[in-house]
């Protein structure tokens, strides 16, 4: 790894955590930024070396963390301003930054998008983190023109980061970024705004499952319009199918407050019913449903060192922890840790917590 030489050009989020993660994998780095105070915060947070942007500092790939706006302008001057190097994007829209590569006088064949699937509600380098990419998909998104070469090294260096290779063409991840990923930011952002007018005591009732939903409301606003914007069509086919299940649930609320509600109960039942089988289908651990674990929820005591002598005591009894959901009690010293384990193991744990003294809420 040592003799590769990777140069990011964007120092934010996912430009300096990737720098940081390869750094530490034995890569060479150099970064780049406009902003030179972002580009320092980088160097010092050790995502690489500040070279300065002299033109014969020749990378063998060059990873392009720019805004969504300007990430395909910013991909072809780095095709043009490094004719030996492969060139990828971090962006996650892919179709619109491989038409204007397409649209460019430049070597197509040098260009492989991709799109790690991960990061924050924070932004900017000092949220950057070497473990972001642990464990999260990364799509490969090459076109019918990428050298094979060039694949294979956006996949090693993928790879390196810790992340699970996917590979889709730029279409295929247009519409399923829209439908896991854009459409439930803006969902979470529509929920959070009817919060705005709520009376103190009304939001003081939310509970975990308000938070769930709205958690990524927190994201910036700005960095999402341009998402968007980028991927507007595919975005707005999946909202369709939103509006009309929105509709269907509408007519169904209209009809049990201003008529005489028949059929209504069933197509509200339809509706949730259909979220149980679609929420079935998001993977969990290694990739399996969450139907597939058993769930023993604890009530936690509010103090210092109480979750992680939950966790020794599991590992004590040799049960292994598939997942972990924490709510918290409103007003209470105390929380509920929703406990995934496989489905053998639901009845041993709840025996060997309660004779420890642990409360099993029901």
């Amino acid at each position: 790894m040592m003799t590769t030489h990777v140069r990011i050009v964007g120092t934010g989020l996912i430009g300096t955590s990737l720098g940081i993660v390869l750094t530490r994998r034995g890569y060479r780095v150099s970064l780049e930024d406009p902003s030179p105070t972002a580009v320092r915060l980088a160097r010092d947070l050790r995502a690489g070396d500040v070279s300065g942007g002299e033109d014969h500092v020749r990378p063998d790939i060059v990873v392009v963390a720019a805004p969504p706006d300007v990430v395909g302008q910013v991909v072809v001057d780095s095709l043009m301003r490094w004719p030996g190097a492969v060139v990828t994007d971090v962006a996650s829209v892919k179709a619109v930054v491989l038409s204007e590569v397409l649209a460019a006088e430049v070597d197509p064949r040098r260009y492989v998008g991709s799109h790690p699937m991960a990061g924050r509600e924070r932004s900017g380098a000092a949220a950057a983190r070497a473990d972001l990419f642990e464990g999260r998909a990364w799509v490969i998104v090459p076109h019918d023109g990428s050298d094979p070469d060039a694949v294979s090294l956006v996949r090693d260096l993928a790879t390196s980061t810790g992340a699970a290779v996917r590979v889709m063409p730029a279409a295929e991840h247009d519409a399923a970024v829209a439908a896991v990923s854009h459409v439930p930011q803006l969902a979470a952002s529509i929920v959070a705004a009817t919060l705005r007018e709520l009376s103190e005591p009304a939001v003081g009732l939310a509970g975990q499952g308000l938070r769930d939903i709205t958690r990524i409301a927190a994201s910036d606003p700005r960095l999402w319009t341009q998402i968007l914007a980028g991927n507007a069509g595919a975005v707005r086919e999946v909202l369709r199918d939103v509006r009309e299940r929105v509709d269907d649930v509408m007519t169904a609320l209209d009809t049990l407050v201003d008529g005489d509600g028949e059929g209504a109960l069933a197509t509200l039942a339809v509706a949730l019913e259909a979220g149980n089988l679609g929420h079935a289908r998001i993977p969990g651990k290694h990739g399996a449903s969450p139907a597939a674990y058993g769930i023993v929820s604890v009530v936690v005591p509010d103090r210092p060192g109480e979750l992680g002598r939950l966790f020794r005591e599991m590992g004590d009894a040799g049960i292994n922890l598939e997942d972990l959901h924490l709510e918290h009690g409103l007003g209470q010293p105390f929380g509920i840790a929703d406990i995934s384990v496989l489905p053998a193991s639901v009845e041993p744990l709840r025996a060997e917590l309660t004779r420890l003294g642990w409360r099993i809420h029901d």
